[in-house]
Formats: structure tokens, sequence, C-alpha cells
């Protein structure tokens, strides 16, 4: 198990995540193919190279995906009950198939499970950074956490 337990984490500790991903042209396809997203920005690349962007965008739900799935080994692989929801979510800059998405991990909150004497909320701030270092993707993560087995 690469995940932490409740207890090992610390408000302020900052996860710089070591896997990076390129995103491709394919993950955008089947990405929205799979979630029946037929918004013609994600994949109808004569309709996009008509807008400012002069490509296909990359559903910004995988890339919100990407930057959460990019911290689970670092943080809670193996010790997540469950994510409890995501708030404050943002997407500054667009994502393109060939981007390099990377990302860091700030640990926001913690405190104890009122209900589950075994368990406590662990808040993050995930950040999404494509190869250039410009933000394309923030949010912050609730979840449910084990604690350490007595």
């Amino acid at each position: 198990m690469a995940g932490l337990w409740f207890e090992e984490f610390e408000v302020g500790r900052v996860f710089a995540h070591e896997i990076r991903r390129t995103v491709t042209e394919a993950d955008n396809i089947w990405f929205s193919a799979m979630t029946y997203n037929p918004a013609q920005i994600h994949i109808d690349y004569d309709y996009a190279a008509n807008t400012e962007f002069g490509k296909p965008l990359v559903n910004s739900i995988f890339t919100l995906g990407l930057v959460i799935g990019l911290s689970i080994q670092d943080t809670t692989l193996g010790t997540t009950v469950a994510n409890l929801g995501m708030t404050d979510t943002t997407f500054p800059k667009p994502v393109f198939a060939g981007d390099t998405i990377r990302s860091e991990t700030t640990i926001v909150a913690l405190r104890s499970s009122k209900s589950r004497p075994g368990q406590g909320i662990l808040t993050m701030e995930h950040v999404g950074l494509n190869q250039r270092d410009e933000v394309v993707c923030k949010t912050v993560r609730n979840a449910l956490m084990m604690k350490r087995p007595a």
C-alpha cells in the first residue's frame, strides 16, 4: 500500500507528484464517448478549427480526473474509504492533446470523523499543471480516510 494513513498527513504539506502523463487524442475522444458528451468542441476537429482555440479541447472532466489520479499513489492509494466531494474546481487554461500534465497536492485540513471513530476527513487542494507550468485545473477535495489500525 502506497497511501498514507489519516494520521500521517500534516496541514500544509505539499506533494509534488512524480508521475506525469501526456494526454492523447484518443484519451479525449474515448472519454467523451464513454461519458456521452457529444460537445463539438471536444470531438469535431472541423468545428474546433473554427473556434478561438483552433483545435479540440480536452474534456475538462477528464482533466480533473487525471489531476486527481496522478496524486493517488503518493497520498490515498489503499487508505481512502470514499471521496466526499470536490469544491472550488476551476480550469484556468485549456488542455489539448499532446499536453503533459503533472499534479501537486497541498493538505488543507484534517479532522477526525464524528460518526466513524476509525476514520478521518482529509481536505486537499489538487493543482494540475501543463508542460509550461500553467495551471490547467484546481480543485479542493474531501476524502474519508482510514486511520492506522490499532
